[in-house]
């Protein structure tokens, strides 16, 4: 080899050298035991903190401490050469100057029988941007709703603290809060099952990304899309950040009732879930976050008390309505169990029977409250607060388990003077509860009551509409007992579709029978009532009778029954004892066997 040739590769020898002695990572050539034959600087200045003795003679040794594993997977490595190990990494401890530890990452190539290569590289700078690429991915995911993939109450909470903070700034624009609630969901989920009730909440995400994706096309007012996030469970929110007037909210909230309140396809099943919306609007929107949506819910529950399915605006009012009804709530609770809540009996009395006219054939049971403090409050305070905080249902078991035990004591103590049936009635709440059946079978049995006496009470309205209560008065009827339906003419049914409704008595509203002596159209619509009722197999009953003239009158139309004050206010029961007694005998004397032991046990 010339001289020349020989210089030319001690050059490049040299610069392979300089190379490696430079290059910004760490290179080392070991034996195959780990001992140190050529290491560059970064190397040195990567392993000399991991050195015990100050020495870099071997390599596992240096690493012992911190990677005691790399000896172990160099001695297992069987092939003659590869790859044995690619980015180990392990944590070298820094000084008081240095907050953050440094992590290294080893690689180590088997060159041959004899040699190794190992690569060694700071990478803490790698791993720090790694986790908080993670730590944006939790976050990310943690702000995310995982049913309907919107962004939950803690991006909703954000985005409308942003537009409280903005207010100073952009005093010419308006902002609203739309807080959007289900309607009838809690049936859903207990008829359908919760599955369903889920792919429903899902659809209903769906329809609120394309009134955002309509916006975003210019489809509404406002210049900005709206934010809609879930707020948990039933409820989902809007946030309309940039409206040019007050009375764009209003397109809004139309368009996100037209969308939302469609029927829902889910499987075989096309389900109704309407919805109520509670607006608040910039002008209301003091406090914080949490504040702006207590007054959303608030709104909320006073567009359900207006019917549901429309929207309503926050105003201030409403709050001082609710704290009375909170308060309400409050005390209706201690009520329960401090005996304030007692039972008062309206007489029904016939109207037909040429020897029983103007007999006591039966009471209505009413709950009234004794309040220790404001007095006896009607109920229409109190019945719609116990429905929606859950009261309603102990409550509804109070009246009916306190009356089938009075009915009884009367039946032993009057005999003939003793009313012949009960009605109790019952709310919209105590139908779409599943026990509703089992608590009345109980009650029942436990008062020793005759079911074929007691007449539950149902509004027309209610049971025209829904599926779920005509089945549940079904698995009543099953009971034995009879069922009404009252405030007929007020309601969605008609008399054609009467027979459809497993009832047996039909209770004419109040407000027909108040007009009957001087309205002909209304004289008119009582007698087909009484028509089509007889013609089913049905009873009748007037409600709401206040004057003689009245009473003579849904009389001569052929009423079966008549209730209301002209006869008699709902008493207590020492008091209606004293109202039977003083009342013409009845003719009817057999119908205390009905109450008879050997019968009650039959129908038990």
């Amino acid at each position: 080899m010339s001289a020349s040739i020989r210089s030319d590769a001690a050059v490049a020898y040299e610069g392979l050298m300089q190379f490696l002695y430079r290059a910004p990572i760490g290179l080392l050539q070991i034996s195959i035991d780990g001992a140190i034959e050529m290491i560059n600087a970064m190397s040195a200045q990567l392993l000399m903190p991991l050195s015990q003795d100050g020495s870099l003679d071997n390599l596992f040794t240096t690493l012992g401490a911190v990677a005691p594993e790399l000896r172990e997977l160099v001695t297992k490595f069987e092939q003659p050469a590869g790859v044995i190990c690619e980015s180990v990494r392990f944590q070298v401890p820094r000084d008081l100057r240095h907050s953050v530890p440094m992590v290294i990452s080893v690689s180590i190539l088997k060159l041959n029988e004899l040699s190794l290569m190992a690569v060694i590289m700071d990478v803490t700078l790698e791993v720090m941007r790694e986790q908080r690429g993670l730590a944006r991915e939790l976050n990310d995911a943690a702000r995310i709703d995982t049913l309907t993939q919107m962004p939950n109450r803690s991006v909703l909470l954000e985005v409308i603290q942003q537009a409280i903070e903005s207010q100073p700034r952009r005093a010419d624009r308006e902002f609203a809060v739309l807080l959007i609630n289900c309607d009838r969901f809690k049936q859903v989920n207990d008829v359908l099952g919760r599955a369903v009730g889920d792919q429903v909440l899902a659809l209903m995400a769906e329809r609120l990304r394309s009134v955002q994706r309509s916006q975003e096309r210019g489809g509404l007012t406002p210049v900005q899309a709206p934010t809609a996030a879930r707020n948990g469970g039933d409820e989902f929110a809007v946030v309309v950040d940039d409206l040019s007037r007050t009375d764009d909210v209003n397109a809004v909230a139309q368009r996100l009732l037209d969308t939302l309140n469609k029927p829902y396809g889910v499987g075989n099943h096309q389900i109704h879930n309407s919805v109520s919306i509670g607006i608040v609007l910039r002008a209301q929107a003091q406090g914080n976050a949490d504040a702006v949506l207590q007054k959303a819910s608030i709104a909320v529950a006073e567009a359900k008390r207006a019917g549901a399915g429309r929207y309503v605006i926050f105003e201030s009012a409403m709050q001082e309505r609710a704290a009375q009804r909170g308060q309400i709530e409050a005390d209706l609770r201690v009520a329960l169990t401090a005996g304030q809540l007692f039972v008062v009996y309206q007489p029904l009395v016939d109207l037909q029977g040429p020897a029983d006219r103007g007999a006591c054939t039966g009471v209505e049971a009413l709950v009234r409250w004794r309040h220790p403090a404001r007095g006896e409050i009607p109920p229409l305070e109190f019945i719609a607060i116990a429905e929606e905080c859950g009261l309603i249902g102990a409550i509804g078991n109070f009246v009916l388990s306190t009356a089938c035990r009075q009915f009884v004591d009367w039946q032993q103590r009057l005999g003939s003077l003793a009313p012949r049936t009960l009605a109790v009635n019952l709310s919209r709440a105590q139908l779409f509860q599943p026990e509703l059946t089992a608590a009345v079978r109980a009650i029942l049995h436990s008062s020793a009551m005759w079911a074929g006496q007691l007449q539950l009470e149902v509004t027309e309205s209610l049971a025209a509409q829904d599926e779920t209560v005509r089945s549940r008065l079904h698995e009543l009827k099953a009971l034995h007992l009879t069922l009404a339906l009252d405030d007929f003419g007020t309601g969605y049914s008609s008399l054609a579709s009467l027979h459809q409704l497993p009832v047996d008595t039909i209770k004419i509203d109040r407000s027909f029978v108040s007009q009957a002596h001087n309205s002909h159209h209304h004289r008119v619509l009582i007698e087909a009532t009484v028509k089509v009722a007889n013609s089913l197999g049905m009873s009748t009953v007037a409600e709401g009778i206040e004057t003689e003239a009245q009473a003579d009158v849904v009389r001569t139309l052929g009423v079966d029954k008549g209730q209301g004050y002209f006869f008699s206010r709902p008493l207590l029961a020492v008091d209606l004892v004293a109202w039977l007694r003083a009342q013409p005998p009845s003719a009817a004397a057999d119908v205390v066997s009905l109450a008879s032991p050997a019968r009650r046990e039959r129908q038990k």
